[in-house]
C-alpha cells in the first residue's frame, strides 16, 4: 500500500507579518513570472485577502514605471 504524503501548507508571509509595497521592486519580482505576469494563490502561498492586496501593490508599481508590463 502506497503512503501518501501530505503537502506541507504555504503560511502567508504577510499574515506572518511581512509586507509588500509597490516601491520595493525586489519583493514584488517575487509576486510576478519572468513574463511579467501575476503569479497565482497557489504560487505564492499567500491568503485570499493578501492576494488581492499583492495584485494591487504590482499594478500599482506597473502603473508608476517601477515594473515592465510585459518582459
Amino acid at each position: 500500500m502506497p503512503e501518501f504524503r501530505r503537502k506541507k501548507k504555504k503560511i502567508c508571509q504577510m499574515c506572518a507579518g511581512k509586507s509588500v509595497d509597490y516601491k520595493d521592486v525586489m519583493i514584488i519580482n517575487k509576486y510576478i513570472s519572468e513574463k511579467g505576469k501575476i503569479l497565482p494563490r497557489r504560487m505564492t502561498g499567500a491568503c485570499a485577502r493578501h492576494q488581492r492586496h499583492i495584485a494591487e501593490q504590482i499594478k500599482y508599481a506597473r502603473f508608476m514605471g517601477f515594473i515592465p508590463f510585459v518582459k
